[in-house]
């Protein structure tokens, strides 16, 4: 298919986002006719959610009734102010340096072109591009990674970086589309085309994009939840990274708009009684927690409608049981082992304590599927296959791909166990695990090492299995499999 047809697509987009979330600079603009104001958001904003920076400008503009407000606070107290945006820090000795730089080279007053803007502490190309388009509404091209990956998804330019994407924009695109480009590919590049599994099936440009590189996710349409909820259980696991953490970030409704019969999650971080009411009696669940006795470190719970038969609080082991990595509900006719693997650390250190784990969880598995089926969830630490990370080569000698864990993982597998999601998805790019460093998840180069695994015999009892890659808050993303009842 040829390139997008640039003036069918954008009016179609521009009806189809008018009633998303407006970007927290497009907001500040609609509020006030303030330059700094919207510069001080957009500086803010870079790699931040839009939900934060608006609760930092909440809490900054009140203190700073202009923009030498800032001069009067101390780098400390800015950062304060501003936390948790990202790179808090440096964007606080930013906002501290403005007022002078802003007085010394353009006379107190905030300048409207990109060239001049540039010049300007924490301002690259991009912030000044969307500064002079929302704070001056001047022709600008803000080219952000949504902007440049979907331009290159629609075939209308290509380019390899955002910078190359802004200047074939600057020669191709009309200049009736220059300031609305950002507002717009932003909100539909968070929404409808995202950087992992793009929803295709409901985009109103569906029949008309080129998919150029793109991989559609597997969509959970109305009448397969239906079929599937008839006929099954709907299981998740979710690595956490911190379950006081992931609270604030919305954990509590994610559970309760998925609604999954059981999850277990991993890596709480937490003991029982550091835990706050909300988290621990979410509405129609019980939940069950085996913490490590070091505080603030690994740990495991789960959460479930049904109260279980039996719960089994780690392996009988006490090298393994002291740092909280499995817990075991049984019920009516399967078990559901969910577990936090250890990591082998950096050269190896732990890769003797990790094999003699996986010994003992196939020996617990081996045994418990003697009488049910065996459902093991959980982060297991490792990447199986060289389709299971983005880079296998350059990871061979190291944790999480080594081949003393890979071996493992095949004497399990060998052993009668089946890796539910390959049975459903045998493509490459499908990883539960971003690094936070270098925009990993954004650029997906990551890991796959969350599994739902049960033993053969079970193997018709399984209708789905997938990775909730849509689903934010943690470096890992929820999977989910539907065991039938």
């Amino acid at each position: 298919m040829k390139q997008i047809d640039i003036e069918k697509a954008m009016p179609i987009l521009e009806r189809e986002v008018k009633n998303y979330q407006v970007p927290v600079v497009d907001l500040i603009k609609a509020q006030t006719n303030e330059p700094w104001k919207v510069l001080v958001a957009t500086i803010l904003s870079a790699r931040t959610k839009d939900e934060t920076t608006a609760a930092a400008v909440t809490r900054l503009f009140p203190i700073c009734k202009n923009l030498h407000g800032l001069r009067d606070l101390s780098v400390d107290e800015i950062a304060k102010i501003i936390h948790p945006v990202g790179f808090f820090k440096n964007k606080a000795k930013y906002l501290q340096a403005l007022p002078d730089v802003v007085d010394s080279l353009f006379n107190g007053e905030i300048p409207d072109t990109v060239e001049e803007l540039v010049k300007l502490p924490g301002v690259g190309r991009k912030t000044a591009n969307l500064v002079v388009a929302v704070a001056f509404n001047k022709p600008a091209i803000c080219v952000d990674t949504h902007v440049h990956r979907i331009m290159n998804i629609w075939k209308y330019v290509k380019t390899k970086t955002p910078l190359d994407t802004e200047m074939a924009l600057r020669k191709k695109l009309p200049a009736k589309f220059w300031i609305p480009v950002n507002r717009v590919l932003v909100a539909f590049g968070q929404s409808i085309c995202r950087p992992i599994s793009p929803m295709c099936s409901v985009c109103p440009l569906n029949e008309i994009c080129p998919k150029n590189g793109v991989t559609p996710r597997k969509e959970e349409n109305s009448k397969v939840q239906e079929k599937l909820t008839m006929k099954g259980l709907k299981l998740m696991s979710w690595n956490v990274n911190g379950i006081r953490a992931l609270e604030k970030k919305g954990f509590v409704d994610v559970i309760l708009k998925e609604l999954p019969d059981v999850i277990g999650i991993q890596e709480t971080k937490a003991q029982e009684d550091q835990l706050s009411d909300a988290i621990k009696n979410i509405d129609g669940y019980n939940s069950y927690w085996f913490s490590a006795k070091r505080k603030g470190y690994s740990g495991v719970a789960v959460y479930s409608k049904v109260e279980p038969i039996n719960v089994i609080n780690g392996l009988d082991n006490e090298e393994f049981d002291k740092e909280g990595r499995a817990i075991t509900l049984e019920f009516d006719n399967y078990y559901f082992v969910n577990c936090y693997y250890p990591n082998a650390q950096s050269e190896l250190a732990r890769i003797d304590y990790k094999q003699g784990f996986n010994a003992a969880i196939l020996a617990h598995c081996d045994e418990l599927r003697k009488t049910k089926t065996v459902v093991l969830c959980g982060d297991y630490n490792v990447a199986h296959k060289p389709m299971d990370l983005a880079n296998p080569k350059r990871n061979e000698m190291n944790p999480g791909y080594s081949i003393q864990e890979r071996d493992d993982m095949d004497k399990f597998i060998a052993a009668g166990y089946i890796d539910t999601f390959r049975m459903f998805c045998p493509e490459p790019e499908q990883y539960s695990w971003w690094s936070y460093r270098f925009k990993a998840r954004e650029k997906n180069i990551g890991w796959r090492i969350d599994y739902f695994c049960v033993n053969e015999e079970a193997r018709e009892r399984v209708l789905d299995a997938d990775i909730r890659q849509d689903i934010m808050g943690s470096d890992h993303c929820p999977i989910t499999m539907w065991l039938a009842k």
